[in-house]
């Protein structure tokens, strides 16, 4: 390979050259846009000056990352996702060779510290010594299906090696509130169970299989077997035989089916700290949004599942699930001023609130911002602790984190409790901004990234399985970068490096995908369930002009359908960039009229510094554009109801969703609007890029290039008008996507199936990494706490 670069640079040193000085102009830090940009218009010009199938231009191509003081240049390449490579070379003598991931990083430091400040020591972060011995996924196709690739990879090594023993004992270490469950003393040894186990098969062979466990529970006992198998005799005699083939002939498919059986989980404590947590009146309020309603529809999703497992295994237990957040004094006229709140629609399922303290122990009344909270999470563990163990009389089967503080939570309370914990990070803001790790000082006043990031890699360590709600948010594409990967090597110059900080091909990576609540959003042509009551308030919603409403334009012409956006109006969110699509784009604004709802119309009432310049920009747009006749924008709607019903309006006057965003981790308002059987045009960065099969079930564009996106919007409403029936097939298509991949139902039923092998694999293996742990404990208390105690000194 070496000789082969060689060659072709000797064959193309001019051309080579020409494209290092134009990467050199739009340095010193290039990203993958930038660099193929440069790459493709020098290629336009100079055609012949790197072929297509040479190693020069595969190196170019592959490129992620560039950085350069304009002598200097350092590449990082990406020749699939999660795997880098690293090189550096001169523009004066073009000599290429490889580099250390320290060596690159390195140079961006001096790069944004100057020449001079180069720090011979470095504190850098390498965990992949730690992971060598554990094994992980080879192909970038397998990514996300971490349990699978344990379940295969350890199951024959295990079982090999007299294993069958633990999972014995593992089976005998489950009971409920001193409640011996599956196996009780009589059976001790992998000996005793295969001795054994051909009894009750015998017995319960011949007898009818709805007679219920308790018909059978006391003789069933007396050969070794405790409550737990089923709650019938067929439920039982089923669960007996797949320990049977376990112990004969282990089967990874089988073990799963096992151990998704085992009565292991009776409560679950999700963590979700920062924002105004509440049921009702909560979205739109300051860092309340998309994680709420996800935490919620979960919960009752997970309670549904769990209530369904117990009964199957003939257990007459109410699971129970504690949503513990922050209280809130000040409630702004939500519930959030409440220590305990039930969840509607669910048994037994609670909100918990926790206060935020002082350091004289005082609570504190107001709200504080997510990215300003890391100097109270620490306290408000300890006190949740208290709080947790009193509620569930005893410690919860698993926590939940959600979001980087939420996570940290679960990380400090699982290493007090001893418990399975898994991460959710919903969005890790790291890649949503920019650079934002070389950039960490001018940010950290507002942001506090040197926090943030550090609470993400401690989360990300101690987890003992992490849920992505798409492939993409762990490893991204051959085009774009995960949010996890964008973890692994990074700097903070001036504050730490990081060699290796997570890897994608971990195990501990599961796709779980999330869907809507089925009794708010579904299809438009369901019309026994439909709200008609609403859509006259709709139709003053969207077009009339009432006095005193906040909005802003009201459309002309209302048999045209509508172009529909909904989301927080913040620049990932990019509302307005759409705005500006449409508005430069003469034949869509006469297909159809644009309808927006985000953020506040009136720029005084905005909550934060991003939110008023976007929401200047909003009405910057419309003047520039004069949209008053074709667009609408009124603020963020909360009901969810209202808003289910709204999508199925606009599909009834066969409108389109669109989701504009720069960046999206998955995209909950895309599934909502599919579901109801809007054809959907959302953004290729990110998760919805893998929810979306493009121009089947939906339509991917590119925010970077909103001209095309706006092209790509009238082609369809072309298309509609010459075909009705086009309209028909995209909206058929993307309900039928949800339905087969994006429902709560098979969230509820992998996410407790995972919670077990999990629980499992952490007992039999070195699942958890208490290696990994430890180094994880003194980066917290030698780093994470001095910084977070200078953040509150700052206060």
């Amino acid at each position: 390979m070496r000789s082969q670069l060689r060659a072709e640079l000797q064959a193309h040193r001019d051309e080579v050259r020409g494209l290092l000085d134009r990467f050199g102009r739009r340095g010193p830090f290039l990203l993958r846009a930038a660099l193929q940009d440069v790459l493709q218009e020098y290629l336009q010009e100079n055609p012949s000056s790197l072929p297509q199938g040479s190693l020069l231009y595969s190196l170019f191509q592959q490129c992620q990352e560039a950085a350069t003081d304009g002598d200097r240049f350092y590449f990082a390449r990406r020749p699939a996702p999660g795997r880098w490579r690293y090189h550096r070379c001169r523009i004066a003598s073009l000599d290429f060779e490889d580099a250390t991931v320290s060596d690159y990083l390195a140079f961006k430091e001096r790069l944004v510290q100057g020449r001079d400040s180069d720090d011979a020591w470095p504190l850098e972060i390498d965990l992949g010594p730690f992971h060598r011995e554990f094994p992980r996924l080879q192909e970038s196709r397998s990514i996300g299906q971490g349990v699978a690739f344990l379940n295969r990879r350890l199951c024959g090594r295990l079982f090999g090696d007299g294993g069958t023993q633990q999972l014995i004992d593992f089976l005998r270490v489950h009971n409920f509130r001193g409640r011996q469950l599956m196996l009780n003393g009589r059976l001790e040894t992998q000996s005793d169970v295969q001795h054994t186990i051909r009894k009750p098969e015998r017995i319960l062979a011949g007898l009818p299989p709805q007679m219920p466990w308790s018909a059978i529970e006391s003789s069933m006992r007396d050969l070794g077997f405790e409550c737990g198998w089923g709650k019938d005799v067929a439920r039982t005699l089923d669960t007996l035989r797949l320990l049977s083939d376990i112990l004969e002939a282990p089967d990874p498919d089988n073990l799963e089916r096992l151990l998704a059986r085992v009565p292991m989980i009776f409560n679950i404590v999700i963590l979700s700290p920062h924002g105004f947590f509440g049921q009702s009146g909560v979205l739109g309020l300051p860092d309340t949004g998309g994680q709420v309603v996800y935490i919620l529809d979960q919960t009752r999703a997970l309670e549904k599942e769990m209530s369904k497992r117990l009964h199957e295994q003939g257990l007459d237990v109410e699971p129970q699930i504690l949503v513990v957040t922050r209280l809130l004094p000040e409630a702004r006229g939500t519930t959030c001023d409440q220590p305990r709140e039930p969840i509607a629609g669910t048994r037994n399922a609670q909100i918990i609130r926790v206060p935020f303290r002082d350091e004289s122990g005082a609570v504190i009344p107001h709200w504080i911002s997510r990215f300003e909270i890391w100097p109270y999470l620490e306290g408000f563990a300890r006190e949740a602790e208290g709080v947790i163990l009193s509620e569930l009389q005893g410690t919860p089967g698993i926590l939940i984190g959600n979001y980087s503080d939420g996570n940290l939570v679960a990380s400090l309370l699982s290493r007090r409790l001893k418990v399975t914990q898994c991460t959710i990070a919903h969005a890790l803001e790291k890649p949503k901004y920019e650079m934002s790790d070389l950039k960490w000082r001018d940010l950290d006043e507002h942001y506090h990234f040197s926090c943030q990031f550090t609470a993400d890699l401690i989360a990300m360590n101690t987890s003992d399985f992490i849920i992505t709600s798409t492939h993409q948010e762990i490893a991204g594409n051959e085009d774009c970068l995960g949010q996890y990967e964008s973890y692994r090597s990074f700097t903070m110059p001036g504050l730490y490096r990081v060699v290796d900080g997570i890897d994608v091909y971990d195990p501990k990576f599961n796709v779980v995908s999330p869907g809507a609540d089925p009794d708010i959003y579904f299809s438009y042509a369901d019309s026994g369930r439909r709200r008609t009551d609403l859509h006259a308030g709709f139709g003053t919603l969207v077009f009339e002009d009432p006095d005193g409403h906040d909005h802003r334009g009201a459309p002309v012409h209302r048999d045209r359908p509508l172009i529909f956006t909904m989301a927080r109006l913040d620049r990932i969110k990019n509302l307005t960039g759409l705005v500006d699509w449409y508005g430069a784009h003469p034949e869509l604004r006469k297909q159809a009229n644009l309808f927006v709802i985000g953020g506040h119309v009136d720029p005084t009432r905005c909550q934060d510094a991003e939110e008023r310049q976007q929401a200047e920009r909003m009405h910057e747009l419309f003047d520039t554009h004069r949209l008053d006749d074709c667009a609408r924008w009124v603020p963020a709607q909360s009901d969810r109801v209202v808003n289910g019903e709204l999508y199925r309006w606009i599909a009834d006057r066969r409108g389109v969703f669109v989701q504009p965003a720069l960046f999206e981790a998955y995209g909950l308002t895309i599934i909502e609007a599919m579901v109801s059987g809007l054809p959907v045009f959302a953004t290729c960065h990110g998760g919805p890029s893998e929810i979306i099969e493009d121009s089947v079930s939906g339509f991917s564009i590119d925010p970077h290039h909103g001209e095309q996106a706006a092209e790509r919007m009238a082609r369809f409403f072309a298309d509609c008008e010459a075909d009705p029936a086009h309209w028909t097939r995209i909206s058929e298509g993307a309900m039928r996507r949800v339905q087969e991949r994006y429902t709560w139902e098979l969230y509820g039923s992998r996410m407790m199936t995972l919670a077990r092998v999990y629980g499992f694999w952490k007992y039999v293996t070195n699942l958890e990494r208490k290696e990994t742990r430890r180094y994880i404990n003194m980066f917290y208390g030698l780093q994470y706490r001095p910084w977070v105690a200078a953040m509150r000194d700052e206060d």
